[in-house]
């Protein structure tokens, strides 16, 4: 009976990543996800509570649960992804055809890694048994298609993050369970040499496989390789304390700018330069807003987490976090919410083993994670802002306004609100507001548009030396982006602010700067300039 009960909260806590979906707040917004998640942390905690009364003299089962709750829903995600694949299904975005219930394929491919080595662990460990009574008949068949299926899927997601997790959590997995360790020091005492050979060999094929692996892709490997070198600059700034909770894009935004206006840069960090919302790893992030001494002590218990899972056996749990761990150097799984939690619970399994005090903490630190996701909710707030959004996309721009003035209360941690409101108030001449609505963007958001409206605000109220200073700003964050020179041409060719040669080089980089993507804006940015230079010169002369 306590079991089941238990049962019942694990399931309800997972599932939310297969079920907590919405069409009714912008695509990739979390607030749905949090509020189920806010409730069914609830329902877990109560389940836990029932079963640790109930369960006074059992061993507790929790680890079990975990595993088979992640492989069936692994199993699930894997045959909704196919389903995507064949077109039987639609996928969450516009871009990917595969994305399962998430809204990206990266992270949908990191799930299914992080449940691979379950899935492997629970095969092998059935496998070995000869006389399987039915119910292990079925765990194994069970095991081995959701594995199977999982490797159907996982190439066509196409996330190179998620195939490396899945080896090495995979191989680890292999390794432990036919005790690699012991033969393979064994095996140096009788064959050095050839040992040594094959370390060698092995070496140059994972070198060769990196190699490929990052050629696969390599713009976008050259990204993350340009976004952790500057999230590094950040740490730098403010080892210890950090930049703050969710300051993030604030501080990356100030340090790429910074990074940008010096000058030393090559023209592959210029072309892969973009305004990201994560580091892409977590390792980064973690050091980024909460300091590297907070990131040693996490760290730390998971280090801890790991050995007591594997001292205890747990080395199909232990591979589901060592898959987590490694997909977090290259990815943002901590940014899910239902995929964070899940990682709480592989971490949970691990250490919890028998011990019920363990256990009654984790309980208590999920209560504290529920109550904060249930009172901090803004669901429906981004579901009015979702309907308002609509009134912005067509240009009613006094409607859009009105609206995002009751919802501002709500939404002014958001960068991407925040924006849009600030452009509305840009639109209907507003110039004041405006800028104060952008100003306060610029700290949840490091989109270089914030920068190129202020400018803007401050060119219309006739404070030309401030507009230069926002505009020259958003040049050095993107400086690949053409818009701002072109808004500087006209902020030069401006009767009370002439500057001929500042112009002369601005017009120079927008008539001749290569853009990533050719478009039909590019083309008439271009034309109005020749003509501003035209105009320019004819009043000059």
């Amino acid at each position: 009976m306590a079991d089941v009960i238990t049962l019942t909260g694990v399931a309800a806590i997972l599932s939310v990543v297969v079920f907590a979906t919405s069409n009714d707040i912008p695509v990739g917004e979390m607030a749905y996800q949090k509020l189920w998640l806010g409730r069914m942390l609830f329902v877990f905690v109560v389940c836990c509570l029932l079963s640790f009364c109930l369960n006074r003299k059992k061993h507790l089962s929790f680890p079990t649960i975990v595993t088979w709750v992640l492989i069936v829903l692994g199993g699930m995600e894997a045959v909704w992804g196919l389903r995507q694949i064949y077109g039987l299904a639609v996928s969450n975005h516009s871009l990917y055809a595969l994305t399962g219930s998430f809204y990206n394929p990266g992270p949908y491919s990191g799930y299914l890694a992080m449940i691979f080595p379950l899935c492997l662990y629970e095969w092998l460990s059935l496998k070995e048994k000869t006389g399987r009574t039915w119910a292990e008949q079925g765990k194994y068949y069970i095991a081995l298609g959701v594995m199977l299926l999982i490797l159907c899927v996982l190439p066509a997601g196409m996330s190179r993050s998620a195939w490396i997790a899945a080896a090495i959590s995979g191989t680890w997995v292999y390794g432990m369970r036919v005790s690699w360790g012991s033969r393979l020091k064994e095996f140096g005492r009788k064959y050095k040499k050839r040992l040594v050979l094959a370390c060698i060999a092995g070496s140059v094929m994972i070198i060769v496989a990196g190699y490929a692996l990052f050629q696969l892709k390599a713009t976008s490997a050259n990204g993350r390789l340009f976004m952790w070198k500057i999230s590094s600059m950040a740490i730098a700034e403010s080892p210890v304390i950090g930049h703050g909770t969710g300051n993030f894009v604030s501080a990356y935004g100030r340090a790429q700018e910074n990074y940008f206006a010096n000058g030393e840069f090559s023209e592959t960090e210029e072309l892969v330069a973009g305004s990201p919302e994560y580091a892409f790893n977590e390792y980064l992030q973690v050091a980024m807003e909460y300091g590297i001494p907070f990131l040693l002590v996490v760290s730390l218990v998971i280090a801890f987490c790991l050995w007591k899972g594997s001292s205890e056996g747990r080395i199909g749990i232990c591979g589901g976090v060592i898959s987590f761990l490694v997909f977090s150097f290259s990815s943002y799984p901590m940014q899910i919410p239902g995929f964070a939690v899940t990682f709480y619970l592989l971490l949970a399994a691990c250490a919890i083993g028998r011990s019920k005090v363990i256990l009654f903490l984790f309980i208590s630190m999920m209560a504290l994670l529920g109550t904060y996701y249930w009172r901090n909710n803004q669901y429906a707030a981004c579901k009015d802002w979702y309907r308002s959004k609509m009134l912005y996309n067509i240009g009613a721009y006094q409607s859009a306004k009105e609206d995002y003035g009751k919802l501002y209360p709500e939404l002014a941690n958001r960068g991407a609100f925040l924006f849009e409101y600030g452009y509305s108030l840009h639109k209907l001449k507003e110039y004041d507001n405006s800028t104060r609505i952008l100003e306060e963007a610029m700290a949840h958001s490091n989109d270089p548009m914030i920068l190129n409206i202020i400018g803007k605000n401050y060119q219309a109220l006739g404070d030309y030396e401030k507009a230069e200073e926002y505009l020259i700003r958003s040049t050095h964050r993107l400086p690949g982006r053409i818009y701002p020179y072109y808004l500087l041409v006209k902020l030069y060719a401006e009767p009370q602010y002439r500057q001929p040669e500042k112009l002369k080089y601005a017009a120079e980089i927008v008539l001749t700067k290569e853009p990533k993507v050719q478009s039909t804006a590019i083309r008439e940015m271009r034309e109005d300039v020749k003509k501003i230079i035209v105009d320019y010169n004819m009043k000059v002369n």
